[in-house]
Formats: C-alpha cells, structure tokens, sequence
C-alpha cells in the first residue's frame, strides 16, 4: 500500500530542511490514515485511531470507547426497551441536580461510550474517563473525498509541527542578533527567509531611515519577539532597536562580552546617532577604549553595519552632573545647576561650545536627555536660554 523509500526520503528531508521531527510526521500519517477510515467506513460518534509501523508499512486500526455511567451521559429512553429503562432509571438526588442547575452530561452512545460495569469486564481496574481500545478490521481503499481528507489532516499536521518547531529553535535566539536572506519586501515591510521555513519580519518602523535592501540580499537583525498567529509563526526583527547595537558591540568587544563591561544605557536615533553609557566591571579596563577599539576599528565595524550612523562612547557614572556632562560631549560644559526633586539639569556653555552641545536639529541635547533620564536646559554663560532637551520614552 505505500511505498516505504518514498515515505522515508520525505521524512529524512523534512526532518533536515524543515526541523520536523520524525516522530510528528509518522503521527500525521496515522491521523490522516484514521479520520480516511472513519470518512470511509465509520459511525457516528466512533473514535478511530492507528497504529502505523514504518519499518514494514503495515496498518492498524482501533476504536476507542470512553468508559461512563449515569453521572457523565443521559440514556435516551425511547430507543430501550421496558426492562433495560427500568435498570437504567436515574435517581436525580444522587446525582445532585438542582432546579435551574446546567446539566453537562451527553447523549449515550454506544459507539463513543462503554458503561464502567460493562468495561470492567474487559479490565478489571478500569475507571470512569477512561479509555477502552477495541482492534477493528483493518481496510485499504478509500474514496477520493476520504483521501483528500487525509492530504487535508497530513498538511494541516505538518504545518503545526513545522510552527512547533520554529518557536523551538528561534525561541532560544530571542534577543539575539540573527542572519537571514531578503525573501521579499511589501508596503515597505522586509520579509526574510531564515531557513527551516521560518520567516522573519523587519517592519519598516525597525527599519534603519535611508536604508535598502533587495531580493537575496543577506540581512542581520535583532530578534526580539517570536509571534504565533494564525497564518503562522513571524520572527519579530528590528535594525532600530538600541539592543541592536549593544549585541553589535557584543559580537566586536570581547571585554564586554564576557562581562568585563557593561552597557548601562543606550540613546539611539537609527540611522544618525547614537549614544552609549559603559561601565567597567574590572577597574584595569577602560570602558571606552574597549568598545572604541584600537584606532577605533570595533566602533567603525559597528558603524559600518548600521550604514554609517554615528555613535558616542561615554563612561557612565552614578553622579548625575558627571553624567550629564559626560553625555554631552563632545561639547565642553562651564557649570550645571541639578535639580534632584525636578530632576532637571541646567547647564551653562560658552559661546563656542553652543552649537556642539545643542547638535543638529537639537539632537546632542536630545540624546543626552534621553540616555541620562534628565531634562537638561542649555544656556549660554551670559544666561541666556539656548535649548532644551526632555527625556524621550523608549516603548522598544
């Protein structure tokens, strides 16, 4: 009946190319093969199952009675006779029914239910819930609506292992830098092959601004969310996330890797600048020279990825003007004047200091704003207020 190389070059190929389990595509079969029988030859209400060995291509098939009395089912009354309506007479106190009470029990029926005195004589310890298994003729031809409904019951199958394992294999690479193959781009969305039948979204809201791919380009993203959905499982991929560029570092910095360093937060305006606070867990080591690199190499590699975007080394510290002043370089502060209930910072700049404290647009204050949690004023040394910069809420 089925040709067995066939079978198993299609499960060794599945289980290679797709990550499906072996296991999950032979229980397909057998879930194919018994809703064919039950389409082709069942009764109401039966339940069919099968048994299929793979090593000689042989088929068994069974039926499955689910083990009840008066408390779990309702015997229809009409269709017994006199004497078994008088055994069977429910005694609706020792079942509890109250006036208005929802009555859950089902119809009997003897292809679905066998009756606990009745299953007991099959075994001995059986009990109510339980399933009771009956060997049934086995049978070979089918219809065509029967087998299309075992192709239906085998795709439908393969397509909730496949999803299976995508959440499996990309639930371990959740937040995480990935690589995968531009499949194709729509409305401005990206969608890419990840292999293993996975597809990755870059919406274009994580997309870095200016950026451009095509069709078969190799694109790498952070993974920061993996989403099941009715038409499947979507890997959730951003270029704009600020962890992005922290695991960027993480791939170039060994120091910060291994936890040497450690980032203490990230400003990031994809595609223009960014801002970084580090930290040196182990005193010996310069947090910015780590991650700047010699000659600056790590932080150009980074730079480069993110199509040029310009990014700021700072040392973090637990002093907020410090801190802030830290944040705002390069530009070279005269005075702050912090207030710590406010939690607003003024800073006072000379003449020539004004326009690299500001940034383009405002953007060094912004990032400073935003990577220190403080709302920083910028006034120039006569008093005079220049600029402002609020903290930003990051929802990423």
């Amino acid at each position: 009946m089925f040709d067995l190389k066939v079978i198993n070059s299609v499960l060794s190929e599945l289980e290679e190319v797709r990550g499906i389990p072996r296991a999950s595509i032979i229980e397909a079969i057998e879930a194919a093969l018994a809703t064919a029988y039950k389409k082709e030859y069942g009764k109401k209400g039966q339940i069919i199952r099968t048994s299929f060995d793979i090593s000689t291509g042989g088929t068994q098939f069974y039926q499955v009675k689910i083990v009840v009395d008066g408390s779990r089912v309702i015997f229809d009354e009409e269709e017994e006779g006199d004497e078994v309506r008088k055994d069977r007479t429910l005694d609706t106190d020792s079942l509890n029914l109250t006036l208005g009470s929802v009555d859950e029990r089902v119809i009997y029926n003897p292809e679905h239910h066998i009756l606990l005195e009745d299953a007991r004589k099959i075994k001995r310890d059986a009990e109510l819930d339980e399933e009771i298994i009956f060997p049934i003729e086995s049978r070979g031809e089918y219809g065509r609506i029967a087998a299309q409904t075992a192709k239906q019951v085998i795709m439908q199958k393969i397509r909730e292992a496949e999803k299976t394992s995508v959440v499996s294999e990309f639930g371990k690479h959740e937040g995480e830098v990935v690589n995968g193959t531009v499949q194709r781009i729509e409305r401005g969305n990206i969608f890419v092959d990840m292999g293993r039948g996975a597809t990755g979204l870059l919406s274009y809201e994580e997309q870095i601004p200016g950026e451009r791919f095509s069709q078969g380009e190799r694109v790498r993203a952070y993974l920061y969310r993996v989403e099941e959905s009715p038409r499947g499982v979507f890997l959730r991929l951003s270029r704009s996330h600020p962890k992005f560029l922290e695991k960027l570092f993480e791939v170039e910095a060994p120091e910060l890797a291994n936890g040497a360093i450690v980032i203490k937060a990230i400003a990031r305006e994809a595609g223009y600048r960014s801002k970084i606070a580090a930290q040196a867990v182990d005193t010996h080591i310069d947090p910015i020279g780590a991650l700047v690199g010699q000659r600056g190499v790590r932080v150009s590699t980074v730079m480069s990825e993110l199509r040029g975007e310009k990014i700021d080394v700072i040392e973090w510290s637990a002093e907020p003007k410090k801190f802030i002043e830290e944040a705002l370089s390069p530009a070279k502060i005269i005075d702050i004047q912090i207030n710590e209930e406010a939690k607003t910072a003024t800073v006072h700049v000379a003449e020539d200091q004004q326009s690299l404290a500001i940034g383009k647009g405002g953007q060094n204050v912004r990032l400073a704003a935003k990577l220190t949690g403080w709302k920083i004023d910028i006034q120039s040394a006569q008093g005079e207020e220049l600029a402002s910069g609020v903290v930003i809420d990051d929802n990423k």
